[in-house]
């Protein structure tokens, strides 16, 4: 059997895998996703597109160091009114990201690449749609106040898992999407390589 590298060094994801009774070890692939994201909405990208092109270089960097195993990479983009939001990097740009979303409905895009022998074999990007309440500003300052440790490690500023939850009304599509995963169709493909038992 393979061994099976997840290229990423997401705490959600490896916890995601590890509770699944997933088999793997870690290698964080060194991508510089801000210039590769800069790059493709300069030229009007597709959400779609920005997440599988990330999560693709990921594995294809990790990959190119350990030709003999299968190799996950993964990415997450977060999208509201045709614009994609970043991790905010300090309390007001989540401030800021939060207000933009709350009150409607946004899209997060999960996708998931797996690089074997060297070559993209198997790829998929998961969805979910969130509606986030239109709550006050005295709510979001508590959660901002009380919950910083969830800010800066998303896309969307919030632990849909953890107290974030509380932001929303309504969520569809996959929830393991939501997450950071489509761990569903992830596991289904582990099973073809004998990763996971059918």
């Amino acid at each position: 059997m393979k061994p099976f590298i997840l290229a990423s060094g997401s705490k959600i994801r490896a916890e995601m895998l590890r509770n699944a009774g997933v088999p793997f070890e870690i290698a964080v692939a060194r991508v510089d996703e801000d210039a590769i994201k800069a790059g493709m909405l300069a030229e009007s990208a597709p959400a779609r597109d920005i997440a599988d092109a990330l999560a693709e270089m990921k594995a294809r960097r990790v990959a190119k160091k350990n030709p003999e195993a299968l190799v996950l990479g993964a990415d997450q983009v977060l999208v509201c009114n045709q614009k994609t939001f970043d991790k905010p990097d300090s309390i007001d740009a989540a401030r800021t990201q939060l207000k933009s979303l709350r009150g409607k409905t946004h899209e997060l895009l999960s996708a998931a690449v797996f690089f074997e022998d060297g070559t993209p074999v198997w790829r998929h990007i998961g969805r979910a749609q969130l509606m986030m309440r239109p709550f006050s500003d005295e709510v979001l300052e508590n959660y901002l106040q009380t919950h910083a440790e969830d800010l800066f490690t998303t896309v969307g500023a919030y632990k849909l898992e953890a107290a974030g939850a509380q932001l929303f009304t309504r969520v569809q599509g996959d929830y393991f999407s939501v997450l950071g995963l489509p761990l569903l169709e992830i596991l289904g493909f582990l099973r073809t390589r004998g990763i996971c038992q059918e």
